[in-house]
């Protein structure tokens, strides 16, 4: 028998294809069971997240239009097969994925939907390879988009209705530059009104709008502040805005502010469009500064310069300083905080397995167990709805079986998926319902108009203004939202537990 030769892989640190993002088990595991006869297997998962960040009441689901680009154009290259082989893939895998296509089905809450644990953001139905193998993309960029956004809608006070204009200021910081370019993406879809990232609006266009003016270095450089000022100004007389605290303040800041906005009128004294729009502070008591900026400007006939506030803020920072300092900032710019979501930075979404399509086209359910019911896996193809009172506020979720259907105006009884709940079955009859997951990708094959940004972050809003209860929106203690059980999803669930884990429920 000849010796089989295999040619070493190169690294090549220019290649990138989005289909390798993949944990090496993902492909050890396709390998074996395409190996034992079962490419053709349909596999149906659920990605869905256990706990809302910062223990808040509420998410937002984000990253379906970019996961929706990736599965259309899922394949694989010469290279990533030549690697693949190197693992020790078989052949015949390797050969497979040569010309493999994404043919599945991909339900997704719309981006933007709020959301809550244990509630499908997306249900893949593909067969195995496809099913499989796009595990780490996703929860990748579903839990990071998911993140971004949620934070971004308690940063710009969407939920405490206190809207506030915030810039995303994070790219420096975030972890690395797809992190910067996703991040700036999902945070104006929670609210921001742009981005200090360019690339991010050559991506996406002008609704992830690119901003920013001047740093201390270029204060810095000119022989004094105000000669950086006027600079500045006589290149861009329509949109001045500087920064204040390279030196002080208050006496050199504030003094060579209005000396240029005095310039400018003198220079174009019949154009009152070209004055200084605003100034930013990014250091020191951000609440006092504004006050006596704001105070000082009203004085000398200039309250239409807006003040900016930067340096280290979050929501909890920018709530405190406006309720309990009545600081006077008009927009803020937030970097860090608000790009690694610091205060909670991982969104914990999972990919499990939930059910397996026989060859008479039924599902046999699959289930993870735990060693408490309650954190158990809900087995079975389900659906979620999402009912409503006669205010039109959601009042709890139901987990359906898919083809269950959930009507208004009837009664609807349920079981809570709080096993501890003092009420554990309730009867409710809902004013609306609606099936939350909605078909994305059918048979490999786009099946919906992907929404602009403008209409997502307008379906934010509309949510967190008019359909989630206050309550849940809160920062201290919120409520918990209710997700319930269809009893045939409940009992699917216990029964399957008593099954797999020693006949105890």
């Amino acid at each position: 028998m000849s010796e089989i030769k295999v040619v070493p892989y190169i690294p090549d640190e220019d290649y990138d294809n989005p289909a390798m993002v993949v944990d090496f088990y993902e492909f050890t595991m396709a390998n074996c069971l395409f190996l034992n006869g079962f490419k053709d297997t349909t596999l149906v998962f659920d990605m869905f997240f256990r706990k809302n960040p910062d223990n808040q009441g509420y998410s937002i689901s984000a990253g379906q239009r970019k996961l929706t680009r990736f599965l259309l154009n899922y394949h694989f290259n010469e290279q990533d097969v030549h690697w693949l082989r190197t693992k020790g893939m078989s052949e015949e895998f390797c050969e497979y994925l040569r010309t493999y296509r994404w043919k599945g089905d991909m339900y997704a809450l719309p981006e933007g939907t709020v959301c809550y644990p244990h509630v499908q953001m997306v249900r893949i139905e593909c067969d195995l390879v496809g099913a499989i193998l796009i595990e780490t993309y996703l929860l990748q960029t579903m839990n990071f988009h998911s993140l971004i956004a949620t934070k971004a809608t308690r940063i710009t006070g969407l939920n405490t209705h206190t809207p506030r204009s915030v810039m995303e200021f994070g790219t420096r910081r975030a972890q690395g530059e797809s992190a910067g370019n996703d991040g700036a993406y999902a945070a104006v879809l929670g609210g921001c009104i742009g981005t200090a990232n360019c690339l991010a609006e050559m991506k996406y266009g002008s609704e992830v709008k690119a901003v920013g003016t001047v740093a201390h270095s270029f204060i810095e450089f000119f022989p004094t502040e105000f000669d950086a000022f006027k600079a500045f100004a006589d290149t861009y007389p329509d949109s001045v805005s500087l920064l204040l605290d390279t030196y002080n303040i208050m006496e050199s800041g504030l003094p060579n502010l209005i000396k240029l906005d005095d310039y400018l009128i003198e220079k174009y004294p019949d154009n009152p469009n070209r004055r200084v729009k605003s100034a930013r502070i990014d250091s020191g008591d951000l609440a006092r500064g504004s006050k006596r900026l704001r105070k000082a400007l009203d004085a000398a006939g200039k309250s239409y310069i807006k003040l900016v506030a930067s340096n280290g803020l979050d929501e909890k920072k920018i709530a405190n300083m406006e309720l309990y300092e009545h600081a006077h900032f008009d927009s803020y710019g937030v970097g860090e905080n608000l790009i690694t979501s610091a205060s909670d930075p991982v969104f914990g979404g999972v990919y499990k397995l939930v059910a397996v399509k026989r060859p008479d086209g039924t599902y046999q359910p699959k289930m993870k167990c735990s060693d408490s019911a309650s954190k158990a896996i809900i087995p079975g193809k389900k659906m979620p709805w999402r009912l409503y009172d006669e205010n039109g506020q959601a009042q709890c979720d139901l987990i359906a079986m898919d083809g269950e259907v959930i009507e208004a105006g009837k009664p609807v009884t349920m079981v809570n998926l709080d096993s501890d709940a003092i009420e554990r079955i309730v009867t409710i009859v809902p004013t609306r319902v609606k099936q939350l997951l909605v078909p994305h990708i059918l048979n490999g094959e786009l099946a919906i108009e992907l929404p602009s940004i403008a209409e997502k972050k307008a379906y934010i809003v509309k949510q967190l203004t008019e359909e989630t209860w206050e309550s849940e929106l809160r920062i201290e203690m919120p409520h918990k939202h209710y997700v319930n059980m269809t009893p045939a999803v409940a009992e699917c669930r216990s029964k399957m537990y008593a099954e797999l884990h020693g006949g105890k429920v």
